[in-house]
């Protein structure tokens, strides 16, 4: 039986929980985002990738590790006033209801800062590190997540076309979601071959995540999701519904989870729970 999510989630709540050190009370609010119960698809997708790829999980643990608080701090910026202006996060307080405005921005830049440290504490070779720092800083940047985010913002209020929208989530969501894949690869020293299958893969998953995203903001709860619903439709933002329509966006979600699945195909048998994940992630309810 190939390894799920399920099975490498202890391994990566146990590092997560030892992973920040200090006791003050920016450390604090660190430390309550950051295990504040996300899904650890990120985490999963390094160790699988660099499991398929024929790499030593624990040695990737610290790449994995890297992403997750990348993502932890984008969470807290998007929740703040200036941003998505949330009040909840997971089910809890969001950072900055909890720790305020100031504590919350400082956890945001801690987590990022912490990452690229986690990185450099991995038992791999040094070039494969520094392989990996330029990849997560190039994902994770303007060029990436923050420029998606910075598109995300113009166009609200805007017509956009689905193309906008498309390019605007492949670096909103999919830039760290592609970044994921190529540390596990990397981890492993894996071939180009199978870094551009984890690329395919990472594009589908991530734009059908983001859809899915945007069909749970019309049709789920608050008490499902752990954080608000409908504040897509509050702020005016183009999303697949407002644009496609409900079915037409199950349409599109379905598509590049198929695109997904297909890239996986050179990896035979081994890729079974990646497929499986890229499923489940199609049909998911929270």
């Amino acid at each position: 039986m190939k390894p799920d999510l399920e099975t490498y989630l202890p391994q990566i709540e146990r590092y997560l929980d030892t992973a920040i050190e200090g006791t003050d009370v920016v450390c604090d609010a660190m430390r309550y985002s950051l295990s504040g119960g996300g899904k650890r698809i990120r985490p999963y997708l390094v160790l699988e990738f660099c499991r398929i790829c024929g790499g030593d999980v624990q040695k990737a643990m610290p790449f994995a590790a890297a992403v997750e608080m990348i993502h932890t701090y984008s969470l807290i910026h998007d929740d703040l006033p200036c941003m998505d202006n949330d009040d909840l996060r997971r089910g809890k307080p969001a950072c900055h209801i909890r720790y305020g405005y100031a504590n919350a921005l400082l956890a945001g830049d801690g987590l990022l800062t912490l990452a690229f440290a986690t990185l450099a504490k991995a038992e791999l070779p040094p070039e494969r590190i520094a392989k990996a720092c330029a990849v997560l800083a190039r994902e994770a940047g303007h060029l990436g997540m923050i420029g998606g985010q910075t598109m995300d913002l113009e166009n609200e209020g805007k017509a956009v076309t689905l193309d906008t929208l498309r390019q605007t989530d492949c670096l909103k969501t999919v830039c760290l979601i592609r970044a994921a894949c190529v540390l596990g690869c990397i981890a492993a020293g894996a071939s180009e071959d199978a870094i551009h299958a984890a690329e395919t893969y990472a594009k589908g998953v991530g734009l059908a995540f983001q859809i899915v995203d945007d069909i749970l903001d019309v049709t789920s709860d608050t008490a499902t999701l752990g954080k608000p619903v409908g504040s897509d439709a509050a702020q005016n933002k183009n999303t697949y519904v407002t644009l496609c329509g409900l079915e037409a966006a199950r349409a599109e979600a379905e598509k590049y989870t198929a695109d997904a699945v297909a890239a996986l195909k050179s990896f035979g048998e081994q890729g079974e729970a990646l497929r499986s994940l890229a499923q489940t992630l199609c049909t998911r309810k929270k």
